[in-house]
C-alpha cells in the first residue's frame, strides 16, 4: 500500500484529491493547522470509502524549524512515504495589501517561503530513496504579473521556477516533480469572486492531479484550457499588456 501525505488537506482541491486516493487504496496522511477541520475530511472519505487508513497530523507551516520533525514523526509513525501534495496557499485581496508591506510579506511567507522550506525537506528524504513524488500546487496566475492579483501571482510564479530547478536536480534520483497550475476553481478561497464559465469544480481539478501524478507529468494545467490561454496572455507585448485591465 502507498502512502501519500496531503499538507493543506482541509483545502476543497486537497480534500477532493484524497477521496481519489482513498478510492485507489493509499494509505492517506492528513495534515493542516486546524484539527477539527482536518477531522471533518477524515470523517467525509470514511463516510465514502470506510475501510481506508487516514491519519491526521498538524503542522505549522511557518514554523520552519518544525519542518524536519514533522517529516520525521510522519515516517517513524506510518513509514515510507510515496507522494507529499503540497496543497495549501492563500489569496489575499490584492487592493487590500498592495501598499502594506507586513501584509506583503506573509503572503509570500506562506505561498512561497513555506513550500521551499518544505520542499527542500522532502527533496532530500526522495534522492535518497532514488524514487517518490513531490507535487505542489501552484497557479496559472504565476505566468505572467497582472494588475489584478500581482502579489500573489508573484509568489505562485517564483514557486513555479523554483519546482522547475528543482525538477532539474532531482530528474537523475527518479523524483518526480510536479508543478500544478490550475486557473479559476469553485472553492471558498474564491468565494468573494464572480463566477463564470472559466471556473471549474475542485473534484475536476481533484482527477487531473491524480491523473499527472500516475502520468508522471512534470506540468499539468487544470483544465487543460489554461495551457492556450496562458500561452496567449505571454506572447503579448509588454508594451501591449501594460495597457490591459486584468
Amino acid at each position: 500500500m502507498k502512502t501519500v501525505l496531503i499538507i493543506g488537506a482541509s483545502s476543497k482541491i486537497a480534500s477532493e484529491t484524497a477521496k481519489i486516493f482513498a478510492e485507489k487504496n493509499y494509505k492517506i496522511i492528513l495534515s493542516g493547522r486546524d484539527l477539527q477541520k482536518l477531522d471533518s475530511v477524515k470523517k467525509d472519505i470514511l463516510a465514502y470509502y470506510p475501510q481506508s487508513f487516514i491519519e491526521n497530523h498538524i503542522i505549522d507551516i511557518l514554523n520552519y524549524n518544525s519542518h524536519k520533525e514533522f517529516l520525521n514523526q510522519i515516517i517513524s509513525q506510518y513509514g515510507e512515504i510515496d507522494i507529499v501534495l503540497i496543497a495549501y496557499g492563500t489569496l489575499a485581496n490584492q487592493k487590500l495589501i498592495e501598499n502594506d508591506f507586513e501584509k506583503i510579506k506573509k503572503e509570500f511567507e506562506i505561498n512561497l517561503l513555506s513550500i521551499i522550506s518544505l520542499t527542500t525537506i522532502f527533496a532530500e528524504y526522495f534522492e535518497k530513496m532514488k524514487k517518490g513524488t513531490i507535487a505542489v500546487i501552484s497557479s496559472v496566475a504565476g505566468d505572467r504579473g497582472r494588475q489584478s492579483n500581482f502579489i500573489y501571482g508573484t509568489s505562485k510564479g517564483a514557486v513555479s521556477i523554483y519546482l522547475q530547478g528543482l525538477r532539474n536536480c532531482l530528474y537523475k534520483s527518479n523524483v518526480q516533480v510536479l508543478t500544478i497550475k490550475p486557473g479559476f476553481v469553485d472553492t471558498p478561497m474564491t468565494a468573494d469572486i464572480n463566477k463564470n464559465f472559466l471556473f471549474a469544480q475542485a473534484k475536476d481539478i481533484a482527477i487531473g492531479i491524480v491523473k499527472a501524478i500516475e502520468n508522471k507529468k512534470d506540468i499539468v494545467y487544470l483544465p487543460s484550457f489554461w495551457r492556450l490561454i496562458m500561452f496567449i496572455i505571454k506572447i503579448i507585448p509588454e508594451k501591449i499588456f501594460k495597457r490591459l485591465s486584468l
